[in-house]
């Protein structure tokens, strides 16, 4: 009976520490020495058929993703890249105090920078990897561990580049040099 007892209160306390969210809101800011963040690059081919093209994307080695982080007077206080594995996956890691400066995840924003295939170099913004990614909500919390896993982002080939259709001209003033 005793044995009984013990098992539904560690089942109980399992499912308690399940449901717990990853809320920014519980964990220690001051504890946190580093922000990691994660994810993937991929190449998507459109010239494939609809399968391939939407699951078939192949991980870029040596794609260049960066993460900006700004202070709350929107200037730069800090810039790191880093350069994807054979697996297409990266992992910046951020020192959260700059400077004597405590830097703010949710003032970070991840983006693609470059890819060094040729063959697929052309940046999309699926998941937003062109334009940039906020840092909003951890998605792993431990002691003083934060992490932060951004979709799977994406470059194409040249020939699935969408044309530029916006009309950049002049108003009729010349100048096509």
């Amino acid at each position: 009976m005793r044995g009984m007892a013990m098992l539904i209160f560690a089942v109980l306390l399992i499912v308690m520490g399940c449901t717990q969210t990853a809320d920014a809101s519980n964990y220690e800011e001051s504890k946190i020495k580093t922000i990691h963040v994660g994810g993937k690059v991929l190449c998507q081919d459109c010239t494939q058929g609809w399968n391939e093209w939407v699951h078939g994307a192949k991980p870029i080695k040596g794609g260049k993703v960066s993460v900006t982080c700004m202070d709350e007077r929107s200037r730069v206080v800090y810039y790191g890249s880093d350069l994807t594995d054979e697996k297409g996956q990266f992992d910046l890691i951020i020192n959260k105090n700059i400077n004597g400066k405590e830097l703010k995840a949710k003032l970070c924003s991840v983006r693609l920078v470059s890819s060094p295939d040729a063959t697929c170099n052309i940046p999309t913004n699926f998941a937003g990897g062109r334009t940039g990614v906020k840092l909003n909500r951890p998605s792993l919390m431990y002691r003083d561990l934060v992490k932060y896993t951004i979709d799977p982002f994406y470059y194409t080939t040249p020939t699935c580049e969408k044309p530029d259709t916006d009309d950049h001209s002049d108003n009729g003033h010349g100048g096509h040099y």
